[in-house]
């Protein structure tokens, strides 16, 4: 175990905590057993090492679960002996990638009583699947990608509060003092959405994400062919090309040649795994979201990847506000509009785009591109970046 903290002490040197995603004040850290899912590279691990940094590494064990260490000892075992010797809180990274890490997370809650155990991993599928089998022991959250108000901070140093969507509407977000909003929002909606954003080749690295998640994360969880992978890209593809996506998932097999129904797995597998986004029309009469009406890649660097760098204006700007405005809302379709959010409508579109479309439409809203201040009913879709 001595290499254990060899390992974890290495890396708790390396970590800064000068900036903390949103997520950290928002999770219960009290809870016995946690679970941090997200999809590669939106940094879980760091959010990890921070937290305990932030609280002091006395009595706390931090390891990737991925480690040479683990093919000749139990994850249980492991957890056990530290327990044993006056641990109290373990750190676990990957969790996914130690074969039966739900039974044996299982055993390290109940005969490990006082222990606190968080968890994070990549492959969100399995996570899913394994943590439904804890599901009384563990409390699920989800990590996003980087809003562009953290980008901001992450690279301007200029920490602004997040902005509830009622501040939004009533033209109350702060503005980045000494910087121009729209140059800096230029730079994220290609490069910024991931906290790699500042290595070197991040198409290459960003590429490597979606290979991993298409070959490795999906085909594995739906014991499905290496052949999988390949219509999982086609799909995506399909999905990058559009202006937006309206699934149709009878034309859509016949062009990848398989039936609609694999289509609807493949398409269900990526939403999970939040390569993809789907907009839904509400079924208030039965308080849920019902029949599919648009399907949009996960965020906008995913879209400037696949589209050769000439990506639709139109489909950016909604992938933009769909992905900053999920994490805190309902989003769903609007009968007459792009978008409903509790009863408020919103058209999105590029600076000349007028009202015309929402003219006579109640708690109607126009998100527009390319704008640094709003107006009335005129608010710029910058704006709604600030949310989380």
């Amino acid at each position: 175990m001595e290499q254990l903290y060899e390992l974890f002490n290495a890396k708790l040197a390396e970590t800064p905590t000068d900036f903390l995603r949103y997520l950290h004040d928002r999770i219960n850290w009290k809870n016995r057993m946690i679970a941090i899912l997200g999809e590669r590279g939106v940094g879980k691990t760091t959010l990890m090492l921070q937290k305990i940094k932030l609280d002091g590494a006395a009595n706390t064990l931090y390891f990737s679960a991925d480690n040479m260490f683990f093919a000749q000892h139990s994850l249980f075992d492991t957890a056990n002996e530290f327990y044993r010797k006056g641990g109290q809180r373990l750190y676990i990274d990957e969790i996914h990638k130690y074969p039966s890490w739900s039974t044996e997370l299982k055993m390290i809650y109940d005969y490990c009583p006082q222990l606190q155990v968080v968890v994070t991993g990549s492959s969100i599928l399995d996570l899913y699947k394994g943590t439904a089998d804890l599901s009384r022991r563990i409390i699920c959250y989800i990590l996003k990608g980087l809003s562009f108000r953290e980008f901001i901070a992450m690279t301007k140093g200029i920490v602004l509060p997040p902005v509830s969507l009622e501040a939004i509407l009533r033209h109350e977000v702060p503005f980045p003092i000494g910087e121009r909003p729209l140059a800096l929002f230029d730079d994220y909606i290609k490069s910024g959405y991931y906290p790699f954003w500042a290595e070197t080749d991040y198409t290459t690295r960003l590429n490597n994400v979606l290979n991993l998640t298409l070959e490795n994360d999906i085909p594995t969880y739906a014991k499905m062919n290496i052949s999988t992978a390949r219509k999982l890209k086609q799909l995506l593809f399909i999905i990058s090309q559009s202006v937006p996506f309206k699934p149709n998932f009878t034309k859509i097999g016949a062009a990848m040649e398989c039936d609609r129904g694999t289509v609807a797995d493949l398409s269900f597998y990526m939403e999970k795994t939040h390569l993809t986004m789907t907009l839904r029309h509400w079924d208030d009469g039965m308080k849920t979201f019902g029949k599919m009406e648009k399907m949009y890649l996960g965020n906008t660097n995913l879209v400037y990847a696949l589209a050769d760098g000439k990506p639709d204006s139109g489909n950016l700007r909604e992938t933009f506000f769909l992905s900053q405005m999920q994490v805190n809302h309902k989003v769903c379709a609007s009968a007459v509009s792009d978008f409903n959010i509790d009863g408020t409508t919103f058209e999105v579109g590029g600076k000349n785009k007028g009202k015309k479309q929402i003219a006579n439409v109640k708690d109607s809203f126009v998100a527009k591109d390319n704008i640094e201040y709003g107006y009335d009913n005129i608010i710029p879709l910058w704006h709604f970046g600030m949310n989380y």
